[in-house]
């Protein structure tokens, strides 16, 4: 399985700028890495995220959800690229997230993000696969929302 969409963050369409809030590449970088290092502070995050940067560039992190965890990796590409890897954990093939900063053209950036199962699916996985394109589809766009109202708030 593998999903991938872009979200438009800055456009070189005047109207769209005005509607809202242009980021720069850095302060955009420091809201992805503020959705690695303390992700609950994002809506739908979890309750609390510990980690450790393990080597440079490379966090492990524990995810509570209530009684719930999610251990995870992040490899981080400084200003370009954060990747998700996800232990595995039961019966369920583990998606791999990246999140990729691209400038198509001047004036104009946007994420990539792209989601891959790291095993094969079951079918009962495959036929959810539809309801998770949404779920992460609406997340991500939360996520870049949230950035943008920080971004008016408080700077980023």
């Amino acid at each position: 399985m593998r999903f991938e969409h872009l979200i438009e963050i800055n456009s070189p369409a005047s109207n769209l700028q005005m509607v809202t809030p242009t980021l720069t590449r850095s302060q955009l970088w420091r809201g992805l890495m503020a959705r690695a290092l303390t992700p609950q502070r994002f809506p739908m995050g979890p309750e609390s995220c510990e980690w450790q940067e393990t080597e440079p560039g490379v966090y492990r992190r524990k995810q509570v959800f209530g009684p719930h965890q999610l251990v995870d990796e992040v490899v981080v590409t400084p200003e370009t690229e954060l990747v998700f890897t996800p232990e595995a954990h039961g019966d369920t093939a583990p998606i791999r997230l990246t999140m990729r900063i691209e400038e198509p053209q001047a004036g104009q950036m946007v994420l990539r993000f792209v989601y891959e199962a790291l095993a094969a699916q079951t079918a009962e996985e495959a036929y959810y696969n539809d309801y998770r394109h949404n779920a992460w589809l609406h997340n991500d766009r939360d996520m870049v929302r949230t950035l943008r109202q920080w971004l008016l708030e408080d700077g980023l």
